[in-house]
């Protein structure tokens, strides 16, 4: 080792040292990230407060072990392209046509008010208009990743609320993306002339239509090749998703425009959600990297030059912007609790607006100082508005009552903003995937209701339309359209439940059809007379199924076997029961039975 050391050369000793120290401090801030991560789970903490508290910790302000941070910005920027690129993969144009009309109007009343009010504060306190200017459209625009983040963690994408919160997202980012644009294209802080800017315009739009028809024309052409080999999708990805990003970089646009860009390219493909997928792990990652690498650009000397700027700050974007959002929502109809859910989920401050003042920062436009302002800005709204949310229900009840003022009375024969789903289903896990076929083949539009994390993984993974929430509450089945449904059946087996269900179509909908779950003759009664039109009662249904069985086969019992790996097929497609079986029942059925029954249904004995 050390004789190969000697022949090194001056400059690759010095490369070898640098490489020592970038991979010495990646050690030090995943160690740290992992125990700070392990305490913040242990004390039932969101772990984004971990990633923040990592990046103040390893940074100058406290331990002050980084001790080369530029080191970390390559990481930085490497880091910030993927979460674009994961974000473009996430941005559907499909979810704008749904909340198109509202996203756009809350999204211009915020960025209005918001935006002239956190202005004004911010000049009063002494930053010049361009500095001002700067803050406040910051303090606007929210942040994706965390936003869609809490979402996922919290499984409620499919919620009205949620479609809400990725519209108003998608048209932040959009305005976003132009100004970075715009910040991106000047030179000496100053904007471009009338006709540089064109040029920048029409350099951009080539590009874009490139992409649009690389994404329309090309890439399904040869998607069956790369979807089949799982290391060629992900590495494809990756070169689309950091490709693009270049590209864009060279021919003087925004890395980042260009990361979120081959995104979208990808948005529409039949793969994109398994690509995201794959992805996650290292967008995980790089939010780490991308929190520690501000962390370590903070000081307490700034904290404390910048509190009255960090705490005006602070609260135009929890108090004011939640305010603003969801008076918006309210008055173009939705329901308080809908308004108050998605103004919540857009309390932060988005890693956009830090890209744009870094950019303002290198463009001569402010002092890198307002770096720092609005970096601290968004630590603390990204943890505030991560325990909003873990605790979302909670602080919903708490202002419930005050949030009357800010919803817009139902007029009769007024509906509120819902879907619209013909047939609605509640609960998925017991012989919910029969009446989803059946679903389909009626070709109309459908939707599963149910509350179990991991049966919603299940109807994610198969592409089922969704609502992930309790049957019980009301505002929930108002969203997913029952009051409009032409058929609603439930099989969940809890009497309560069912009954509830039945009384809110007697009072908004009782021209539907209903079948429900019932244990006992003593509750399919009971569920008949609360107005069922069918009561499914499982030992009736399947000793009549039985007895039909019998009488056309008669004793044979070579039907008896087809029909007994014909439900094993069943169970192991649809519940993942074979296993169990097997390992229940291999003894008494011998090995060599449990292998060709193993091997018919192309499951492991």
């Amino acid at each position: 080792m050390l004789a190969w050391r000697l022949h090194l050369q001056p400059r690759q000793l010095v490369e070898k040292t640098v490489m020592d120290d970038i991979f010495v401090d990646l050690s030090l801030i995943i160690a740290i990230g992992a125990v700070v991560s392990l305490l913040m789970h242990l004390a039932r903490q969101p772990l984004m407060i971990g990633y923040i508290l990592t990046g103040i910790l390893v940074g100058p302000a406290v331990l002050q072990i980084i001790d080369s941070p530029e080191s970390l910005t390559v990481f930085g920027q490497i880091g910030i392209a993927l979460l674009l690129f994961i974000i473009g993969l996430g941005i559907n144009p499909n979810v704008v046509k749904e909340v198109g009309r509202p996203a756009v109007i809350t999204t211009i009343l915020n960025i209005g008010v918001v935006g002239v009010v956190g202005w004004l504060i911010m000049s009063g306190l002494g930053l010049n208009s361009t500095a001002a200017f700067f803050v406040a459209i910051g303090l606007t625009i929210n942040s994706t990743v965390v936003a869609l983040k809490l979402l996922s963690d919290k499984k409620e994408q499919g919620r009205l609320y949620g479609k809400l919160t990725v519209g108003i997202l998608l048209v932040e980012d959009i305005v976003a993306a132009v100004l970075i644009l715009l910040v991106a294209s000047s030179q000496n802080g100053q904007l471009l002339a009338l006709g540089s800017l064109a040029g920048v315009i029409i350099k951009g739009t080539l590009v874009g239509v490139i992409m649009y028809l690389l994404g329309k024309v090309a890439l399904p052409r040869i998607q069956r090749s790369i979807a089949s080999d799982q290391e060629l999708l992900f590495l494809t990805a990756i070169a689309i998703g950091l490709g693009s990003a270049a590209l864009f970089s060279k021919i003087g646009l925004s890395l980042e425009l260009g990361a979120l860009a081959g995104g979208i390219m990808l948005a529409s493909q039949p793969y994109a959600l398994e690509v995201a997928a794959r992805l996650r792990p290292l967008r995980d990652f790089f939010v780490i990297v991308f929190f520690i690498s501000l962390g370590t650009e903070l000081t307490s000397n700034q904290f404390s030059d910048l509190i009255l700027y960090i705490i005006a700050g602070s609260a135009v974007v929890i108090i004011l912007k939640p305010l603003i959002i969801t008076a918006a929502l309210g008055f173009l109809g939705y329901t308080k609790r809908t308004s108050f859910m998605t103004a919540l989920m857009l309390t932060q401050v988005s890693e956009f607006s830090i890209i744009l003042v870094i950019l303002g920062s290198q463009k001569g436009f402010i002092d890198p100082q307002i770096v720092a302002l609005l970096t601290f800005i968004a630590l603390i709204s990204i943890a505030v508005s991560t325990y909003l949310v873990t605790f979302s229900d909670k602080v919903y009840g708490v202002f419930e009552e005050r949030l009357n003022l800010f919803e817009r009375k139902k007029f009769e024969g007024e509906a509120l903003p819902s879907e619209r789903n013909d047939l609605v289903l509640f609960g998925y896990q017991r012989g919910g995937h029969e009446f989803i076929n059946l679903f389909k083949k009626m070709k109309r539009p459908y939707v599963v209701i149910d509350y179990d994390p991991e049966v919603i993984d299940v109807v994610e993974r198969r592409k089922i339309n969704y609502l992930y929430g309790d049957a019980t509450d009301m505002e929930l089945l108002e969203e997913a359209g029952v009051s409009q449904a032409k058929l609603v059946v439930s099989t969940i087996p809890d009497y309560q439940i069912n009954s509830l269900i039945l009384k809110y179509l007697a009072d908004n909908n009782p021209r539907s059809i209903s079948i429900i779950h019932a244990d006992d003759p003593g509750e399919a009664a009971k569920m008949y007379a609360a107005g069922a039109s069918y009561v499914i009662l499982p030992h009736y249904i399947g000793s009549e199924k039985v007895s039909e069985f019998i009488s056309r086969s008669g004793l044979a019992k070579s039907a008896f076997r087809k029909q007994r790996i014909k439900h094993l097929q069943y169970l192991e497609k649809h519940y993942g029961a074979l296993e169990k079986i097997n390992s229940i029942h291999e003894k008494k059925l011998g090995r060599a039975i449990v292998k060709g029954v193993a091997s018919l249904t192309k499951a492991r004995p």
